[in-house]
């Protein structure tokens, strides 16, 4: 990890305790960027759910956040779902009350030219993606209003450059660009914030093998980045603490927190999923 790296509680601008009474729901949080944004607002004093489709994902998470003094809830779904969002929705508000922060992290990603992208395969992914959503902003809504909440969605910067052999992910991506907008207007007079956060490249255990296989590999992607280097978890989780803070009270209907990089090397070999 870099030296200047968001390194959770002890290195955070923000008091360890800022969220205390807040609940948040973080999907596809049992890895990854969401796993480090579950850890991280649970660092900051929220309850936590970590939501996703395997619970040999979640279940190790939630045990982390109540290793850190939060209550915890893991729960699976398949997101496309609508009537399992809605039992997440309610899952959440009775174990740990009306959810305050929405976090729409789930994705997929899978490396395949156009011509060769099945349909069924880039429907998977941007159902995951714009549906899965698109749900969770639905069934969460009454908690979100009443609690004056914050939603905030995952993107990339491949929603405004492109991303080739990910068509995909980066129609998925570019249709949840368009919905944090619509739904910042529509949800702001209510109250309720909604925000994304847009990496670009970031270094974690699923993305290593596909993108960046070897040093070289991953060195000249790095030197495709303003600041020199490809992302870590924990800089996506400084972003979402802010969105998430009485800091960012005026902040809505933002998304691009990252310069996108002039290309991105994605060596198309069949199979590897992200």
């Amino acid at each position: 990890m870099h030296d200047d790296a968001f390194r959770g509680a002890s290195a955070s601008p923000f008091r360890d305790d800022f969220l205390r009474g807040q609940v948040a729901v973080v999907t596809g949080g049992g890895t990854g960027i969401g796993r480090a944004v579950a850890l991280a607002l649970a660092r900051h004093g929220a309850d936590v759910c970590v939501a996703s489709r395997k619970i040999e994902h979640v279940g190790p998470a939630a045990k982390e956040i109540e290793a850190l003094g939060r209550r915890s809830l893991a729960h699976t779904l398949d997101i496309r779902r609508l009537e399992e969002v809605e039992a997440l929705a309610a899952a959440v508000e009775r174990s740990l009350g009306p959810a305050s922060i929405v976090v729409n992290n789930a994705s997929g990603l899978f490396l395949s030219r156009a011509e060769d992208l099945s349909a069924n395969g880039f429907d998977a992914v941007v159902r995951i993606i714009l549906h899965g959503s698109f749900h969770m902003a639905k069934a969460f809504a009454p908690q979100l209003f009443a609690r004056r909440g914050t939603l905030i969605n995952m993107l990339t910067t491949s929603a405004w450059t492109g991303w080739p052999g990910a068509v995909h992910n980066s129609a998925g991506k570019g249709g949840l660009l368009a919905l944090t907008r619509s739904l910042a207007l529509e949800w702001g007079p209510r109250g309720v914030r909604v925000n994304g956060v847009a990496p670009g490249p970031v270094d974690t255990e699923a993305t290593r093998p596909i993108l960046w296989p070897t040093a070289e590999v991953k060195a000249e992607v790095g030197r495709q980045v303003p600041l020199g280097r490809i992302g870590e978890e924990e800089d996506v989780a400084g972003a979402v603490l802010f969105l998430a803070s009485s800091a960012s009270s005026w902040v809505n209907g933002e998304a691009r927190f990252n310069v996108p990089i002039g290309r991105r090397p994605a060596p198309l070999r069949p199979g590897h999923v992200a």
